[in-house]
């Protein structure tokens, strides 16, 4: 847009300047012409007097003394033939003069002649010659074309410069903008627009903060709910607690601990619902001890119902994704339900956990069983009677990252899924 409105002031300026300069540029050596011209006619003129009526001793110094001081060639020919002043060849214009007595200014291809009939003396009709050449016709007509040249120049780059000035202010403001609805678009809320520029553009800034305005409230309410909702499992759960005590004092224990579990889960929900800040797209965890406690959880329900779990962890150090440590447990908790809750018992599975190529991870879950369709990814979708949004929240964790979540074959036929988690992302730099 700059460039553009640069573009445009630049084309409108040089119209107007061709229209404004060609003129005037025409008007100089026409103003040029008529000056040579009516400054050689004046001095023929005022040989005309002398001419009519001095002796000749008097006419030919005062022809020599005006002919030296003019500035074009003047010549004086009298009757009998003499010629006084500057020495000039009898032209055709001189001699319809000295016959027919007419005073003209002829047009040449090397200047213009000035021809001044005179008339009176006794002898016949002399004539007075100025000729100016086409040199002085057009003297000073080159300076004053390149000074009106370098003028409409100096005013064309004046008016590049305000012009740019001006669309830097208009475009400035609108950069600004938006970078502030990406900033918006990556989740970060506390971006706020600086209204600047224009009027219009001002309004459009107080329009965009009070959008991102009404998007936090709208899911600060919609968080408030989420804990509400969360906070009321609270009671089946401890109903569930008190059941446990009626069961033998091995099962009691053992279920009680998984109740503790997921009420900790319960209630780490709740606290994440209500206290997450728009900030956390930023945040990070590691992620091999994240996926090493999470498969150790669910490590112990695979061997009550005869499943052989494999874990690889190919990194030879920590690996940091972009995903909060929260998500990622979800995200694995999430696939691994999937292969509890879609294969018969018994069925193998393993996870897999490498570093990607530019930072982030790879984890991969592959187990022995019948397989999924790649239409499960959708959010809602299930063929097994559940919820449908496991897949899909592992795929946003992975996208939350700049990752993304891959359904696959693995090697005996079972599903295969690949969740590529990117790298943290860095916290925009205070302006």
């Amino acid at each position: 847009m700059r460039r553009r409105l640069t573009l445009l002031v630049a084309a409108t300026m040089c119209l107007a300047l061709l229209a404004f300069v060609v003129p005037l540029a025409l008007l100089l050596r026409t103003v040029a012409q008529d000056r040579a011209v009516a400054t050689a006619g004046a001095d023929a003129q005022s040989l005309v007097p002398l001419v009519g009526t001095a002796d000749p001793d008097t006419l030919r110094t005062s022809v020599e003394h005006v002919a030296a001081g003019a500035r074009a060639p003047l010549t004086v020919f009298l009757p009998d033939g003499t010629v006084l002043g500057t020495p000039a060849p009898r032209t055709d214009a001189v001699r319809l003069a000295a016959r027919a007595g007419v005073s003209r200014t002829v047009e040449r291809s090397d200047g213009r002649e000035i021809v001044v009939a005179v008339l009176g003396r006794p002898d016949g009709t002399a004539v007075v010659r100025a000729f100016v050449p086409a040199t002085e016709l057009t003297h000073g007509v080159t300076r004053s074309w390149l000074v009106l040249a370098g003028l409409g120049i100096a005013l064309l780059l004046l008016g590049l410069l305000v012009a740019d000035r001006l669309s830097r202010a208009l475009v400035v403001p609108i950069s600004e903008l938006s970078a502030v609805s990406h900033r918006l678009a990556r989740a970060d809320l506390t971006a706020r627009a600086r209204p600047d520029g224009p009027p219009e553009l001002r309004e459009v800034a107080g329009a965009l903060n009070h959008l991102a305005g009404r998007i936090q409230e709208l899911l600060r309410e919609e968080r408030e709910q989420v804990a509400d909702l969360s906070h009321r499992l609270r009671a089946p759960l401890t109903s569930l607690r008190l059941e446990t005590e009626s069961l033998p004092a091995g099962d009691a224990a053992r279920i009680a601990a998984r109740v503790d579990a997921m009420e900790r889960a319960v209630t780490g929900l709740i606290s994440e619902a209500r206290h997450r800040r728009e900030t956390d797209v930023y945040v990070s965890c590691e992620a091999t001890s994240a996926v090493r406690e999470r498969v150790a959880f669910w490590t112990v329900l695979a061997e009550d119902t005869g499943r052989a779990v494999t874990l690889d962890v190919t990194a030879d150090g920590p690996l940091p994704v972009g995903v909060p440590a929260d998500e990622l447990a979800a995200a694995v908790d999430a696939l691994l339900g999937n292969v509890f809750a879609h294969t018969p018992d018994g069925t193998a599975f393993s996870v897999g956990l490498a570093p990607a190529a530019g930072g982030g991870a790879v984890l991969t879950v592959a187990d022995e069983g019948p397989g999924l369709s790649s239409d499960l990814v959708g959010r809602g979708a299930s063929l097994g009677g559940s919820t449908g949004l496991g897949l899909d929240i592992a795929r946003r964790a992975a996208q939350s990252s700049g990752g993304r979540l891959t359904l696959g074959t693995g090697p005996s036929g079972g599903a295969r899924v690949t969740l590529e988690l990117g790298p943290p992302q860095a916290p925009p730099v205070p302006d």
